[in-house]
């Protein structure tokens, strides 16, 4: 079991880019019932490393694994339950260095997370 399928991420086709989406169940909570930031953060570094890969296979052709280096995060709201959705976008894909920008969205479309990640080639 890959850790995307651990904490309950499930992928999502889109055109527009990399997006998956999770049921928020109590083990993803923190005690005040709140989605512990760790899952949401969890979310999004998973999202956009495969991200990066599928941008980097598209500008160069070579399939490499993309490991990230650096991630910040800045946490804007947060819910209790419900679903939450990430979506990961390229910034800027480059031979040694790939930028991703991942959101991620709670209920009602509100912006829970916005997350910048640094990834290189393996």
């Amino acid at each position: 079991m890959t850790f995307d399928q651990f904490i309950g991420m499930e992928r999502v086709d889109t055109d527009a880019g990399a997006e998956s989406r999770l049921t928020v169940q109590p083990h993803h909570c923190n005690p005040t019932g709140n989605i512990n930031g760790g899952v949401m953060l969890s979310m999004a570094d998973n999202l956009a490393t495969g991200a990066a890969g599928r941008a980097y296979f598209d500008k160069t052709g070579e399939r490499k694994f993309m490991v990230g280096v650096d991630i910040h995060a800045v946490m804007l709201a947060n819910q209790q339950g419900g679903t939450i959705r990430a979506v990961a976008m390229p910034v800027r894909v480059g031979r040694r260095v790939t930028v991703i920008r991942t959101q991620v969205w709670g209920d009602g479309d509100r912006l829970l997370a916005e997350v910048t990640s640094t990834h290189v080639p393996m």
